[in-house]
């Protein structure tokens, strides 16, 4: 039985047909949760607005509640790969990103990608 479903699975991959989930989430420093959450909002309206990527806002519900969190789909790998070389080269992002960087635990940004199956 897993076999059929492990051989979808490669299947899918293999057509491309996976969708990428990229997962950002970084700790939130003492005394700074407002101005946090008024980056992350503000971040995720310029990518919206600038390079056309949905990134949702969250916050966990369980575990360490001082972080923040950031969710976007991409059709496939080459489609991540090409919105974050955007975002990279962006100036704006990564004024928007410097001034905010106080808000949050140095060292604490962790990403994750995960594809659908």
């Amino acid at each position: 039985m897993h076999r059929n479903r492990d051989l979808t699975i490669a299947g899918n991959l293999a057509k491309g047909d996976a969708m990428i989930h990229f997962y950002r989430a970084a700790a939130i420093a003492p005394g700074k949760l407002m101005g946090a959450l008024a980056f992350a909002k503000e971040i995720s309206t310029y990518v919206k607005e600038k390079h056309g990527v949905n990134v949702e806002v969250t916050m966990p519900i369980g575990g360490n509640p001082n972080r923040v969190g950031w969710a976007a789909t991409y059709e496939s790998l080459a489609a991540f790969e090409t919105a974050e070389t955007k975002l990279m080269a962006d100036v704006n992002y990564m004024e928007i990103a410097r001034k905010a960087a106080d808000n949050f635990i140095a060292g604490s940004v962790r990403d994750e990608l995960w594809q659908s199956v």
